[in-house]
């Protein structure tokens, strides 16, 4: 089945359309874009040069991917934008080129970028991950797997959010968010452990009760984060989440979020 062209759409023929997209009246495509089979690409959407776009997506009106970084750094670097499996990009997002720090802007499969998000140059997100209308995600920045950002979030530079955390609405994220957790209030704080999500995500309670203990120990009972971190090394006991949630803060050179007080 060949991909289904609108003649009314503008599509470069240095463009790679595979079979099955479709790309509907007034949309744009540039040359050096890769979209790949299923993939529905909207009226009035933009998708720039160095655009690849995985299968099965769905790309609404408006939006605008692979545009050139907004940063003045950016000295036209052959960078891209890449866009995974069965993610649905809605009205007018925008998903900036990457810059010569990571050389491309990613976004896993599985990911719904609601109305208005904005993705700036060089940053990576990873799969199962929802980010709702207006979310500004500044350059450099990292969004691991599942991950839920409620709308009007603002995300710092180079900050990270760990995996199936949850940021809530109108937050301003200027320090990373560990895994598994809860963040809001003003400034941002952590307010629990994020134990919905991960039971709709199979977590059992056993684990779920062991990355409260963890949280417990390094929020609530000790002030102090470096003796915390002592404490839940030594006492608390062996598992993967306990070893994703430490190996997270000890490599975060900017901080983690501040505790409930």
């Amino acid at each position: 089945m060949s991909a289904k062209i609108s003649p009314l759409a503008s599509v470069s023929e240095d463009a790679t359309i595979a079979s099955g997209a479709v790309i509907e009246p007034f949309a744009f495509v540039d040359a050096d874009v890769q979209i790949g089979a299923g993939t529905w690409v909207g009226p009035h959407a933009v998708i720039h040069s160095g655009a690849r776009i995985g299968e099965d997506c769905r790309i609404f009106s408006g939006a605008v991917l692979g545009a050139v970084p907004q940063d003045l750094k950016f000295q036209g670097e052959a960078s891209i934008v890449e866009i995974g499996d069965r993610t649905v990009v809605r009205e007018c997002v925008t998903i900036n080129r990457g810059t010569s720090d990571r050389m491309a802007t990613k976004v896993g499969s599985d990911c719904l970028l609601m109305a208005y998000c904005h993705l700036a140059h060089d940053v990576l997100v990873g799969n199962h991950v929802i980010i709702a209308n207006s979310g500004n995600i500044a350059g450099h920045v990292t969004i691991e797997d599942w991950a839920i950002i409620e709308g009007m979030v603002g995300v710092q530079q180079f900050v990270t959010i760990g995996q199936h955390a949850f940021v809530a609405g109108g937050s301003l994220v200027r320090k990373n968010i560990p895994p598994f957790i809860k963040a809001a209030r003003e400034p941002l704080s952590f307010i629990g452990v994020n134990s919905i999500g991960l039971r709709r995500r199979g977590f059992t309670n056993d684990q779920i009760m062991n990355i409260e203990d963890i949280y417990r120990t390094l929020y609530v009972q000790n002030a102090n984060l470096s003796q915390a971190l002592r404490i839940a090394e030594t006492e608390i006991p062996q598992s993967n989440e306990k070893k994703t949630i430490l190996s997270f803060i000890q490599a975060s050179d900017k901080g983690i979020i501040r505790g409930p007080f």
